[in-house]
């Protein structure tokens, strides 16, 4: 993202957000599609040399069919493209990996989550110290930790103060990319039917219950509201490297414990820096929040009930009971679920809150969720410079073969040229994707619901697309705060 303003506290300055990179390997060609039209070729050169063009006929099929897999476009992507995602769906529906049903029978191991897929492997280990829960991610070599944030409502704020937390977010992210032991960090935002406990401690905090008629008809109008209203529930996620880490892992006595003592190290060094920004950090998750957090994320309709009676907060049994998964949804209990995947952001210059629409779309259940890959500054100085040889030479490839120039290189090339400009100015590159996750408790409330983010998306100068044969992947990505990835 880089800022086109003249400073901070002037007044509320566009931003222009990077493109998604289309580059491709060789003359914008993926490697399937160039290894495709290889195979293609030598079907064409081997026909000709056998049988000359009586061969190319009879062989027309073979590289007739390489040019169709290779060039013709199916939902943005060529057939080819396709084959990994088809080829994995298959081979899972046939070893029947996209059902499970949770064996209430057959105890689970000690310390492991109860979540389904590869998730089912994550253990959690309860720092001494802080009481916080910190999840290992074993097929990464992951710690996550969780914490939640409060923030005053941006829309509601002057242009200057919008700006000065802009800036002020900015040196977050600047300060993850600086670590060299970050991996990952992630901000969820997701919306939970509301049990009304937030208004009625309101009104026994600041109102006035004398017996009178009007505090008779505000409490009741609190009792009935508060049920129907929802809630917005904003977490950070921060991953560890533990390759990374070793060395420190190893000076803080090894294993987990070592590891959590560089976590704790990293999770102040965040809790300092959101402060700075003005958000307020509520405390990082115990297990039981955090067995709360997964289980409303599966079935958000039980949310105001667990909120309300103390139950459910134990990691050992948060996951859900039952998980369908079709190719393009994923049911799990009572909810249905959705998640699509935001591919194309602003291409013009839009304002921090251009996410708005979709935010504070009400009636919903959804989860956004900004997955952030800090990148070092040396690590990006690097690659940039490696870009920037790479379109030079595409450039210089293209002109000779005589194919014009695409305007959509062209803005590709100033933005790796932006993103240079910014680490010098002392700002930190991040890789983002952001998912959205919708969840209904009907098939037909699903898809409208669906509809209702899709033109929100579009509200916010954004496209979506949903994403199919990785349903149960992308729910874990989106709607839990475990720092995955696709």
């Amino acid at each position: 993202m880089t800022n086109t303003g003249a400073g901070v506290g002037v007044g509320l300055s566009p931003v222009r957000l990077s493109r998604l990179a289309r580059r491709g390997i060789l003359l914008g060609l993926s490697l399937a599609q160039v290894i495709t039209l290889g195979a293609g070729l030598v079907v064409i050169v081997g026909s000709l040399y056998a049988a000359g063009g009586a061969g190319l006929w009879w062989t027309f099929p073979l590289w007739g069919s390489t040019l169709i897999l290779a060039w013709l476009p199916v939902g943005g992507r060529s057939v080819i493209d396709w084959s990994p995602v088809a080829t994995n769906w298959a081979w899972r529906v046939v070893t029947g990996q996209t059902a499970y049903r949770r064996r209430v029978m057959r105890p689970r191991p000690a310390g492991t989550l109860a979540l389904p897929g590869d998730a089912a492997a994550f253990r959690e280990y309860t720092d001494p110290d802080t009481g916080t829960v910190i999840v290992h991610d074993p097929h990464n070599q992951r710690l996550i930790a969780v914490v939640e944030v409060s923030h005053p409502a941006f829309v509601l704020l002057d242009p200057a103060e919008q700006e000065r937390r802009v800036y002020g977010w900015s040196r977050v992210l600047a300060t993850c990319c600086r670590s060299s032991q970050i991996a990952r960090l992630q901000v969820l935002e997701r919306t939970l039917p509301d049990s009304g406990s937030g208004l009625a401690r309101w009104w026994a905090d600041h109102g006035t219950d004398d017996g009178s008629w009007v505090a008779h008809t505000y409490r009741e109008l609190i009792d009935q509201a508060g049920p129907a209203g929802e809630r917005h529930i904003t977490t950070i996620s921060l991953a560890l490297d533990m390759a990374a880490a070793g060395r420190a892992i190893r000076a803080a006595g090894g294993g987990l414990r070592g590891a959590a003592a560089v976590m704790r190290q990293e999770m102040a060094t965040l809790s300092t820096a959101l402060r700075a920004a003005d958000l307020q950090p509520s405390g990082w998750y115990d297990p039981g929040q955090l067995a709360v957090a997964l289980r409303s994320a599966y079935d958000p309709a039980v949310a105001a009930t667990l909120e309300r009676s103390g139950l459910g907060r134990d990691l050992a049994t948060a996951g859900p009971v039952a998980v369908e998964e079709t190719w393009d949804r994923l049911r799990s209990d009572a909810a249905h679920h959705a998640v699509l995947w935001i591919s194309e952001w602003p291409r013009t210059l839009v304002y921090p809150g251009f996410l708005g629409p979709l935010v504070l779309s009400s009636g919903i259940t959804r989860t956004i969720s900004l997955v952030c890959d800090p990148i070092r500054a040396d690590v990006a100085a690097r690659s940039i410079r490696r870009r920037k040889t790479e379109y030079i030479s595409d450039a210089a490839q293209r002109a000779k073969i005589g194919q014009l120039e695409d305007a959509h290189h062209a803005a590709e090339y100033q933005d790796v040229l932006q993103q240079e400009a910014d680490i010098t100015a002392g700002h930190g590159l991040l890789r983002y994707t952001g998912l959205v996750a919708v969840s209904a408790t009907t098939p037909a409330d699903l898809d409208a619901a669906v509809s209702e983010i899709e033109q929100a998306a579009i509200q916010a100068s954004c496209e979506t697309r949903r994403l199919v044969g990785q349903q149960a992947q992308a729910f874990t990505a989106a709607a839990l705060p475990l720092c995955r990835g696709l």
